[in-house]
C-alpha cells in the first residue's frame, strides 16, 4: 500500500513540476547537468531517462540482461522499448530491482556501483549523475504510467552534416529530442553513438567523433526509437570548391552524384568507349551478350544519339522481358521446392508465376499494378465462380490447351507456398520483397538498427492473418465437394493419388482445384466490451481460421479488419500511396544496385534507419519520379541506363581509385550465373543462333523459371553450372540468396568442364545449329574427328563431392565464415589437382590449313567480338593471328583462341 501510494503521490507531483522545468518553447539542459547534484527537484522519467540510461550503459544487451535468459535472475527486453515489461521486470519477480523504501538498498543501484558483487562490473559510480538520476527515480516512487506516456516526436541532431579537412579533427554532437507533449530536451548524454566505418570517423561515448582515413560515412544516433545517421566525409583530394573540374552532366542523376563527390574530392572516370558501353548495357538490361553484327554496327554508327536509340531498341526485347521477370521471380521467391502439390502438374506452378511476370513486364505494366496482382490474389477471378474457375484452369493443364495461366487477373501462387503459411513468415517475406526492410528482428525484440518493435511486427502481422491457402473458400465448398465425389481415391495417396488426379485432365474434365482466398471477417455480436477484448482475441483468432481484428502499418495508422472483406487491401493502398517510405525506394534502389553493382543502400534488403543511403537525395529524385512516372519500370531503366553517371569507364583515376559507393566509376563484377551460362553458350554457338539470342528464349537460362535444390548434379542440363555461379536459391527472400562471388570451382568449370567443352566443340544434330568451331571448319572445307575417346572424365562420385562442397562453401561465405570458407575452397582443390578432367580436344588434330587459304584476322576477329565484344588491339592479333597459323592443327588452334578468350577475366565479368 506504501509503495501505491508514494507512486500517486510521484505521479501527482511530476504534472506539477515538469511545466516548471520547462515550457513547450524551451528545452532543458543536458541530464548530466541537471543531476550533477542529488538535491534536484525534479523526477527523471521511466521512458525519456531511465531506460535510455540503462540502454546506454548496456544493461539491456545481449551480453546482459537482454539476453532470452536473462542474468541472475534478471531480464530486460533486449535493446529495450518493452516499457511495460521492463517496469515490471524491475519492481516485480522473486528479487525485486527497485526498492522505493530503502533507494540505496535497490540492486540497480547497490550491484552496478560495486564491481565485486555484479558481474557485469562497475556500470557507473556513486554521486555521479547517473546515480543521482537512478536514485531519485526510485524515492519518487519508481513511477511508469503507460497511458499517460508521451512519444518521440523527432529526434534532432546537430550538425546533420560534418565535413572534416584533416585527421584528428574533432566534432561533438549534440542531440535533441523532441516529444509530443512539445518538451524539447539535450539527451546527448542518454543516447548511443556508432559509425558505420571506424575507418574514416571514430565515435566515442559521449558523441564526440574524430576524423581519421579520407573518405565518407554515417555515425547513427540511438534514442527511444529513434535513430538518425548523421553523414561524417573527409576529402580525398584537394579537388574541392573552386578546384574541382568542370564535369558534364547528362541529366539529374548525374548533378546529384556530382553534387556529393564535390564534397569527396572525387572526380568520375572518363566515359566508357562504345564498345565498352554497348557490352554493359546489354548484359545489365537484357542479361545477353551483344551480337558481332550489333556491335559492328554500332560502332560504325556515327550519330551523336546513338547510345539513347539502342537503349529503346534492348527495351523492347523479349530477353529484357525475361531477365527482368527472372530478376522478379527472385524477388518474390519463385522456388519449385515451395510450391509442390499446388497444380495437377509438377513444375508447373513455377512456370505460370514466370510467365505471368513475363506478360507483366514485357506490356510494361506499372510496378504498383504488377505487385497489386500478386498482394491481392486470390485464385478466382472477379466475378468468377468456383466451377468456372475449375474448368478454366483444367483447360490451362490439358494438353494442347489454349488457356494460358499469364491471362488471370492476379497471381495467387504467391501465398500459396508451403513455406509461407504462417503469418509471421508472411511478414517477413513481404517485407524483404516489397518494402526492403530485415524486420524479422522485431519478431522477437527492439530491433537494434531500426524503430520496429515487438509490438509493430505484432500488430503489422494482422493484415497476414486472413488469407486462405488450403481448401477452398465457403462459398466454393459445395462444388468442390461436387467434383471430388468423381474421383476414387481410396487407399491411394501421394503419387498415386496425384496420378489419377491427372487423369481427369487427360479426360478433359474439371479438376477440384484448391484456392487462395481472402477470408471474410466474422460478423460479431454488439458488445460495448469488444473493444476491449479484440486484442485479447487477436492472438487466438487465426487459429480458428478468423483472422486479427485490425492492425496496423509500419509507423502508419490502425486499421480496422473487420469491415473489410479483404484484409490485403488497406496494405496494397499504403503501398502505392506518395508519401510510403520503402515501396518505391525499395525496387528503385534494387535496379540501381544491378547496375552499379551495389545499391544506394546497400546491402539493397537492409533499408534500416541505422543502414543510410550514400546518397540520399538521389535515392529521393528517382522514387519520387518513379511514383510520378506511373511506377513505369522502362522510365527508371531510361533514367539510369541514359545518365553519364552509368555510362563512366571502369578504369580509375587518382582520385576514385578507391571508391567503391559513390558510383565515380563503373565497377568490374562478375556476370550473374543466368547470364554467365547463357554467355558461354552465345560466345561458342554458330552465328545463326547469337544473331537471335535477344529475340528466340529457347534454352536461355534467364528464361528458366524456377529454381530447386534438387537436380543440381550433372546430367542435369544447365542446373550444375547456374549452381557453380551462384545462382539464386529463393529461399528466404533475401538478396543475399544469389552468390557474385568469384570460386575456384567458377575456374574449373571454365577451364576442364566437359559441358564447356562440349559447347565448343559441339555440331549440328537434327534441326540444332552447332557451335561456332563447327561452323569455321566448314567454312574452310576441314572436316572435323570425333574426340569423345580423348575426354579424360571425372569420376561422378567426385564430381557429385566437390559440388556438395561448393555448395557448402557459399553458405559459409553468405554467414560471414570467411575462415572456413576459405579451407572449404582448398579441400575444393585439391580433389580437382586429384582428379582433372582434360580437354575434350585433346587428340583432335584435323591438319593444317595454309595462311593464304583463309582469313586468319576475320577469325581473330569474330572470336573476340563473340567473347569480348570488342575488336583485338594490334598486339592480341599479331599474337592469336601467329598462334593459329603456326599450329600444326589450324582448327585445334582456332578452339584454343576460343577456349583462351573464354577463361580471361574480362569475358566473365561486366565492366
Amino acid at each position: 500500500m506504501k509503495r501505491i501510494s508514494l507512486a500517486i503521490a510521484a505521479a501527482a507531483l511530476t504534472v506539477v513540476l515538469l511545466p516548471r522545468l520547462a515550457s513547450a518553447a524551451e528545452q532543458l539542459d543536458r541530464i548530466d547537468q541537471r543531476y550533477a547534484s542529488a538535491k534536484t527537484p525534479e523526477e527523471p522519467n521511466f521512458q525519456r531517462h531511465v531506460m535510455p540510461l540503462l540502454g546506454r550503459m548496456g544493461c539491456n544487451g545481449r551480453a546482459c540482461h537482454g539476453s532470452f535468459q536473462g542474468r541472475g535472475g534478471f531480464q530486460l527486453s533486449l535493446f529495450g522499448y518493452d516499457f511495460k515489461g521492463d517496469h515490471k521486470a524491475l519492481l516485480g519477480g522473486d528479487e525485486p530491482r527497485v526498492n522505493t523504501e530503502k533507494p540505496d538498498e535497490s540492486l540497480i543501484i547497490f550491484k552496478p556501483t560495486n564491481e565485486d558483487e555484479h558481474e557485469g562490473g562497475e556500470r557507473y559510480k556513486k554521486e555521479s549523475w547517473q546515480h543521482h538520476v537512478l536514485r531519485r527515480w526510485i524515492e519518487s516512487g519508481a513511477v511508469y504510467d503507460e497511458k499517460s506516456a508521451d512519444k518521440l516526436v523527432e529526434l534532432k541532431i546537430i550538425p546533420s552534416e560534418i565535413i572534416f579537412n584533416k585527421a584528428g579533427e574533432k566534432k561533438q554532437l549534440k542531440a535533441v529530442a523532441i516529444w509530443s507533449d512539445g518538451t524539447q530536451e539535450d539527451v546527448t548524454p542518454l543516447c548511443r553513438f556508432k559509425s558505420n566505418s571506424s575507418q574514416v570517423a571514430k565515435v566515442d561515448a559521449r558523441g564526440l567523433i574524430t576524423a581519421d582515413k579520407p573518405g565518407d560515412t554515417h555515425v547513427v544516433v540511438f534514442y527511444d526509437n529513434g535513430v538518425v545517421p548523421i553523414s561524417v566525409m573527409r576529402p580525398v583530394s584537394d579537388k574541392i570548391g573552386a578546384k574541382y573540374p568542370q564535369v558534364a552532366t547528362a541529366n539529374q542523376v548525374d548533378k546529384l552524384v556530382i553534387e556529393k563527390l564535390k564534397k569527396l574530392g572525387v572526380v568520375p572516370s572518363e566515359q566508357a568507349d562504345d564498345a565498352q558501353f554497348l557490352r554493359r548495357l546489354s548484359l545489365d538490361l537484357t542479361g545477353t551478350l551483344p551480337s558481332p553484327k550489333q556491335i559492328e554496327a554500332f560502332l560504325a554508327d556515327k550519330s551523336p544519339d546513338k547510345r539513347a536509340k539502342i537503349i529503346e531498341e534492348l527495351l523492347s526485347t523479349p530477353a529484357y522481358a525475361a531477365w527482368w521477370t527472372t530478376k522478379l521471380c527472385d524477388l518474390t521467391g519463385n522456388n519449385l521446392d515451395a510450391l509442390n502439390n499446388v497444380t495437377p502438374k509438377r513444375g508447373r506452378a513455377s512456370q505460370d508465376w514466370y510467365d505471368w511476370i513475363y506478360k507483366r513486364v514485357d506490356d510494361n505494366v506499372a510496378y504498383d499494378k504488377l505487385v497489386e496482382g500478386i498482394v491481392l490474389a486470390n485464385s478466382r477471378n472477379q466475378g468468377e465462380s468456383y466451377m468456372q474457375f475449375a474448368k478454366a484452369m483444367s483447360a490451362t493443364y490439358q494438353d494442347g490447351g489454349k488457356t494460358k495461366y499469364a491471362d488471370r487477373d492476379s497471381m495467387a501462387h504467391y501465398w500459396a507456398r508451403r513455406t509461407f503459411t504462417k503469418p509471421e513468415d508472411r511478414v517477413i517475406g513481404f517485407a524483404y520483397t516489397f518494402l526492403g526492410v530485415r524486420i524479422q528482428c522485431a519478431q522477437c525484440h527492439k530491433h537494434p538498427f531500426d524503430r520496429w518493435s515487438k509490438d509493430d511486427f505484432a500488430q503489422f502481422k494482422g493484415f497476414f492473418t486472413r488469407i486462405g491457402t488450403r481448401g477452398v473458400s465457403p462459398e466454393s465448398k459445395a462444388d468442390f465437394d461436387k467434383l471430388t465425389k468423381q474421383i476414387d481415391l481410396k487407399g491411394k495417396k501421394g503419387g498415386q493419388g496425384r496420378k489419377e488426379l491427372e487423369k481427369l485432365l487427360a479426360q478433359g474434365k474439371a479438376y477440384p482445384f484448391q484456392e487462395v482466398y481472402a477470408v471474410k471477417p466474422r460478423k460479431q455480436p454488439a458488445n460495448k466490451n469488444n473493444k476491449n477484448r479484440n486484442r485479447k482475441k487477436n492472438k487466438n483468432r487465426n487459429r480458428r481460421n478468423v483472422g486479427a481484428a485490425s492492425a496496423k502499418l509500419l509507423a502508419g495508422e490502425t486499421i480496422d479488419l473487420t469491415k473489410l472483406d479483404d484484409a490485403r487491401k488497406p496494405l496494397m493502398d499504403w503501398l502505392r500511396a506518395k508519401d510510403n517510405p520503402y515501396f518505391a525506394r525499395a525496387f528503385v534502389n534494387r535496379v540501381w544496385a544491378n547496375y552499379f553493382n551495389v545499391g544506394i543502400v546497400e546491402p539493397a534488403d537492409d533499408m534500416s534507419l541505422a543502414n543510410p543511403p550514400s546518397n540520399a537525395p538521389l535515392l529521393d529524385y528517382l522514387s519520387h519520379g518513379f511514383i510520378d512516372s506511373g511506377f513505369d519500370m522502362k522510365w527508371l531503366h531510361r533514367e539510369i541506363t541514359n545518365s553519364r553517371t552509368y555510362q563512366t569507364s571502369w578504369v580509375p583515376n587518382e582520385t576514385n581509385k578507391m571508391d567503391q559507393r559513390n558510383f565515380s566509376h563503373a565497377i568490374v563484377r562478375r556476370l550473374p550465373a543466368e547470364v554467365a551460362y547463357d554467355a558461354i553458350r552465345q560466345a561458342t554457338a554458330a552465328d545463326v543462333r547469337v544473331e537471335t539470342m535477344q529475340q528466340d528464349l529457347a534454352g536461355r537460362a534467364i528464361a528458366i523459371a524456377g529454381v530447386s535444390s534438387r537436380n543440381r548434379g550433372r546430367g542435369a542440363g544447365p542446373e550444375y553450372a547456374l549452381m557453380v555461379f551462384g545462382r539464386s536459391t529463393r529461399q528466404s527472400n533475401c538478396d543475399c540468396d544469389r552468390s557474385n562471388e568469384a570460386s575456384l570451382l567458377q575456374t574449373v568449370y571454365l577451364q576442364n568442364d566437359r559441358d564447356v567443352l562440349a559447347m565448343i566443340d559441339r555440331a549440328p544434330r537434327g534441326s540444332t545449329e552447332g557451335g561456332w568451331v563447327n561452323q569455321v571448319a566448314r567454312e574452310l572445307g576441314i572436316k572435323q574427328r570425333p574426340a569423345q575417346a580423348a575426354r579424360k572424365r571425372r569420376p561422378p562420385e567426385v564430381q557429385k563431392r566437390i559440388a556438395q562442397m561448393a555448395k557448402r562453401m557459399r553458405k559459409l561465405r553468405q554467414a560471414g565464415k570467411t575462415k572456413e570458407a576459405r579451407a572449404m575452397q582448398q579441400k575444393i582443390a585439391a580433389l580437382v589437382r586429384r582428379f582433372p578432367a582434360g580437354p575434350a580436344f585433346a587428340s583432335q588434330k584435323s591438319g593444317k590449313v595454309e595462311a593464304a587459304s583463309m582469313d586468319t584476322e576475320k577469325i581473330v576477329r569474330q572470336a573476340y567480338l563473340r567473347t569480348v565484344s570488342r575488336y583485338p588491339s594490334d598486339k592480341e592479333m599479331a599474337t592469336a593471328k601467329s598462334y593459329i597459323e603456326s599450329s600444326d592443327d589450324t582448327l585445334g588452334g582456332i578452339r584454343g583462341l576460343l577456349w583462351a578468350l573464354l577463361n580471361t577475366k574480362e569475358f566473365i565479368v561486366n565492366h
